[in-house]
């Protein structure tokens, strides 16, 4: 792994986060009729183009923590001035945070051990440890476990906000495929992917997330997810549908470009769905291929660029 798979890496999920903000919590029509072809102002959260939001503040709160090596402490207190202060915000202003979250940085505020901060209910199974997965693939191929075999920290990682095994499982079939694209840079994307996510769920078949894998039943065929129609696809915020509508957008698309823009489109979750697909389109596609426009209108651009050096 280089500096310039970090940067690829961070900057996919960010930038797509960034895309996504304005038009969050909007429906697949309005979509529709007017689709979201780049950057925007304003729109849900009144905020200037390429302002991110909660997935990007706390990818990069966990990125500047294991950049110093892996303590689980020190991300949650990380977490914790995100939260409370505004830190790792594009202009000290917190805003959508997950309830889960939530719960989550508020248990550790009390003094609960970090790893047993996340929700373990049916309901807290969004998409909050998914979207800010993205550092620990990378740390993890950075400490030398280049195909993530070992799948004990990015389950750690997700327990901190989110510990049913649901979110564990979606975080570990998102950084095995990561990684695999990380490590392989060219090929056949369907191929690589299939044979990553496969890897993942018959590892849980054999584990005690044994009866998750049912619920990532269409994540077990790959080429039937890429073929099924928009219809079929659900961009909310429940994990398994972020992570399918991300992967499906991947698949479905040749360049960064129209990945994150198709994930952004199919409305409701936008930031976050657009966020998890433009992790893998970006480690995939390179950063050279991302809009050099969007990246320029990112909030902090030179700060983010330090951050990824710094993992390295």
């Amino acid at each position: 792994m280089t500096a310039y798979d970090v940067k690829s890496a961070i900057f996919g999920v960010v930038t797509a986060d960034a895309l996504g903000v304005p038009v969050e919590f909007s429906v697949r029509e309005d979509r529709r009729r007017d689709p979201v072809t780049g950057m925007r102002e304003y729109g849900t959260y009144n905020q200037p183009k390429g302002t991110w939001s909660d997935d990007s503040s706390m990818t990069l709160a966990a990125l500047d923590s294991l950049s110093a090596g892996v303590d689980y402490g020190e991300i949650m207190k990380r977490f914790a001035a995100w939260a409370q202060k505004g830190d790792y915000t594009p202009y000290r202003e917190t805003f959508d945070m997950g309830e889960a979250t939530r719960r989550a940085i508020n248990r550790y505020l009390d003094g609960t051990p970090p790893l047993e901060c996340g929700g373990t209910g049916e309901r807290d199974n969004g998409n909050g440890s998914l979207m800010r997965i993205m550092p620990f693939v990378l740390v993890a191929i950075r400490d030398g476990d280049r195909k993530i075999s070992d799948l004990t920290g990015i389950h750690n990682a997700s327990a901190l906000t989110h510990r049913h095994p649901r979110c564990m499982a979606a975080c570990g079939i998102y950084a095995r495929l990561a990684a695999a694209l990380i490590d392989a840079m060219t090929g056949n994307k369907m191929n690589l992917a299939a044979a990553a996510v496969s890897g993942a769920l018959e590892d849980y078949r054999n584990s005690p997330f044994a009866e998750e894998t049912g619920t990532y039943r269409r994540m077990a065929d790959l080429k039937a997810l890429a073929d099924l129609p928009e219809s079929e696809i659900r961009s909310s915020g429940y994990v398994v549908d972020t992570l399918e509508a991300a992967v499906w957008c991947f698949l479905n698309t040749e360049s960064y470009r129209d990945c994150v823009l198709k994930a952004v489109n199919l409305g409701e979750d936008t930031d976050t769905v657009a966020a998890v697909a433009g992790g893998l389109a970006g480690v995939w596609y390179g950063f050279d291929a991302i809009p050099s426009d969007w990246v320029a209108a990112l909030a902090r651009r030179e700060w983010i660029e330090e951050l990824c050096k710094g993992l390295l």
